[in-house]
């Protein structure tokens, strides 16, 4: 019999942890992003910043039970996969048509252009297809219905550790994507062109797989 006194068993918590930090450890669109902001910008707090609000805006959804409507329905998230797979083949697009490489320029540096980095990676994040998947169909099978705290209490906690561990890490790569691309502009341009091209490939195949299905 589970003691009800633990908000909820270190066990399923550790274990969440270890899942959701394979996904985040897994270079994707996130990871482009924090890349491209390491490169433009003088810092990644805001960009990061961003992608954790939608990191926190899909474990709100999550908890208000919007996710077990929308999984009980096929034609909802046919329609935001396919959105998230558009979006990103145009971020994709869009690093081959400017590929990042190390600069400052007025137009980066201007206060605003912090709300854009920050509304911008709320989009990455909020409409990554892999936090659909995630947030929508794995998050709630770590919950513990004989738990002291409610499921929908538990999964803002298990938000909260796959979001902080989504802090850690694409801090990191934006970082040392600064230190260590910026004295080698032609590697920058590499990596970013990259970037493009997987956001790209994996747009099309979760495209394609929306329209066989």
């Amino acid at each position: 019999m589970k003691k009800r006194g633990w908000i909820m068993p270190v066990g399923a918590v550790a274990a969440f942890w270890a899942v959701s930090l394979l996904f985040v450890i897994t270079p994707g669109a996130d990871w482009a992003y924090a890349i491209t902001a390491g490169l433009r910008h003088r810092t990644v707090l805001p960009a990061v910043g961003g992608m954790l609000v939608g990191h926190l805006i899909a474990t709100v959804v999550v908890a208000a039970g919007v996710a077990a409507l929308v999984a009980s329905s096929p034609l909802v998230m046919t329609a935001l996969t396919a959105a998230g797979a558009a979006y990103l083949v145009w971020l994709g697009a869009g690093a081959l048509r400017h590929p990042s490489t190390p600069r400052e320029s007025e137009q980066d540096r201007a206060s605003g252009s912090w709300v854009r980095q920050a509304v911008k990676g709320a989009g990455v994040s909020g409409l990554n297809p892999k936090v659909f998947l995630l947030f929508l169909a794995l998050l709630p099978q770590f919950t513990v219905p004989g738990a002291a705290w409610p499921v929908a209490a538990q999964i803002m906690m298990l938000g909260l550790v796959h979001v902080a561990g989504c802090g850690v890490v694409y801090t990191g790569v934006g970082a040392g994507a600064r230190l260590v691309l910026r004295a080698r502009p032609a590697a920058a341009l590499w990596v970013t062109r990259l970037s493009g091209v997987a956001m790209i490939v994996l747009g099309m195949v979760l495209l394609a797989e929306q329209l066989a299905a």
